[in-house]
């Protein structure tokens, strides 16, 4: 994979379609409604990219601040952003398994760190699915216990972890 043929860009409102199709292939247990991607890239267009390979969708990230220790819920519509956010909020980072290993993914990582401190938040946080916390405590990421996300969590299967990495 070149740096030539493979380059995240901000995500367009033309992408939607792609980015919900490649969010039922990458990950089928997690469903969520095509507004849902839709909500969120009108909220914070600047939380929302897409990996084109060989101009193709090959991977999509959707974030945006938010509130400390209170992650949406799957396939929720958030209505608004907080008028004071308190962390930067990864609600999905979905990578076809052709570009995994790559490191597209530390790569757009590292352009979410530096939006959350643009944005002068002091920590990132996400729910780890799928096996993926060694990936997240590869990138700083901890796991946080938190008896009021049980419920939240368990909807998001038995390896869910809630993570955040303090800036």
């Amino acid at each position: 994979m070149t740096a030539a043929s493979t380059r995240w860009r901000p995500m367009t409102a033309a992408d939607l379609p792609a980015v919900h199709a490649l969010a039922a292939l990458i990950h089928p247990a997690y469903p969520e409604d095509a507004a849902v991607f839709a909500e969120r890239l009108r909220l914070y267009p600047p939380g929302c990219r897409v990996l084109e390979r060989d101009g193709e969708l090959a991977a999509y990230v959707v974030s945006h601040p938010w509130l400390h220790h209170a992650p949406p819920a799957l396939n929720v519509l958030l209505g608004e952003l907080p008028a004071r956010p308190t962390t930067y909020y990864l609600h999905d980072l979905a990578l076809m398994p052709e570009v995994r290993g790559s490191g597209a993914s530390v790569q757009v990582v590292g352009a979410l760190v530096e939006q959350a401190r643009n944005e002068h938040l002091p920590s990132l946080s996400l729910i780890a699915v799928n096996g993926s916390a060694a990936f997240w405590q590869r990138q700083g990421f901890e796991s946080v216990e938190d008896q009021t996300l049980t419920d939240k969590l368990r909807s998001y299967g038995g390896d869910a972890r809630f993570m955040m990495r303090r800036l």
